[in-house]
């Protein structure tokens, strides 16, 4: 290994910013983990070894670059309390559960199961790719003291972390009241959005784009794939979409459930009185409310009269 202060310690050759390193590690623990959990058919590595993995990979190629300004200690500290406080709670929350629903088929299917983990790779490498080029030992950090810019992204990640800690307890709390058992949480954040814990988590990785996006040079700015990702994943493609089909099923015959959803923001958080009153064209292009993607139209049909006849159940 090459030992240079000025170039990092070379891991593989012609891999100077260590993309190549988190890619090869990634899959390497992506497989074990893969390999395990089809063999024992459980759940409980899969969330875990998602949140550990960015934890990882940042502090892995800080310690590589040789290189300690405080902008790369600021944004590694960032993804380090955010990906321990995931990684506790979902496991935690698996632990407690035994099972996670949304692998029921993909426990005894392993080719389902295979395409979960080759994804979750996709996306600790996709996403964390802002934190991988800050890191690297050639990108030219400027000045070692932190500029405005950094603060703003911090303060947004931190905002970010904030909403998501605090919804997650809030549900938590919610469901452990057994008095609870049945109803949709609409407590707390969740009275202003159904989905506020992803608003967290993609407002946490936009401010992470933010805090590095001073020394991006050239192809460095591909790492605005990072936020763009993480948005459409939680908020189209396997968040937001599931959990509101899984609600829609489960609370189907609740008619305070369907006044909820009418009523409350899928994911950016405001008042409900304000989000009743925006037009559908506004709910859609500011708020992500997307009909066909997430909304059951059955339910959405369904008559006034109906909320009087039930009780909240």
């Amino acid at each position: 290994m090459d030992n240079s202060t000025q170039s990092g310690i070379t891991v593989l050759p012609s891999d100077p910013d260590y993309l190549g390193l988190c890619a090869l590690v990634i899959v390497a623990i992506q497989m074990a983990c893969f390999v395990i959990s089809a063999v024992k058919k459980f759940d409980k590595l899969n969330d875990l070894v998602g949140g550990s993995n960015f934890v990882l990979l940042a502090w892995l190629t800080f310690g590589l670059a040789q290189v300690y300004h405080a902008r790369q200690i600021a944004l590694n500290v960032i993804v380090t309390v955010w990906g321990v406080r995931l990684s506790l709670f979902l496991f935690y929350r698996i632990l407690k559960t035994g099972e996670d629903w949304r692998f029921d088929e993909m426990r005894v299917d392993p080719c389902k199961l295979s395409i979960f983990w080759i994804l979750q790779a996709i996306w600790v490498f996709g996403t964390g790719l802002p934190v991988y080029i800050v890191n690297s030992p050639r990108v030219n950090q400027g000045s070692p003291d932190l500029q405005a810019l950094d603060y703003v992204g911090i303060v947004v990640a931190a905002f970010g972390f904030l909403c998501e800690v605090v919804a997650d307890h809030q549900k938590n709390s919610f469901r452990n009241d057994k008095s609870n058992s049945g109803k949709p949480c609409t407590v707390g954040l969740w009275s202003w959005s159904r989905h506020p814990n992803y608003f967290g988590e993609v407002t946490v990785w936009w401010g992470i784009f933010i805090l590095g996006a001073s020394v991006f040079r050239g192809w460095h700015w591909v790492a605005v794939e990072s936020p763009i990702v993480i948005t459409v994943l939680l908020i189209f493609i396997s968040g937001v979409p599931l959990l509101e089909k899984n609600a829609d099923k489960r609370y189907k015959d609740n008619p305070h459930y369907l006044t909820y959803r009418q009523s409350t923001s899928p994911v950016i958080p405001m008042p409900p009185c304000l989000y009743a009153a925006l037009p559908n064209v506004m709910q859609l292009l500011c708020c992500c409310e997307c009909p066909g993607l997430y909304r059951n139209v059955e339910l959405d049909i369904r008559k006034e009269s109906d909320a009087e006849k039930k009780p909240f159940a």
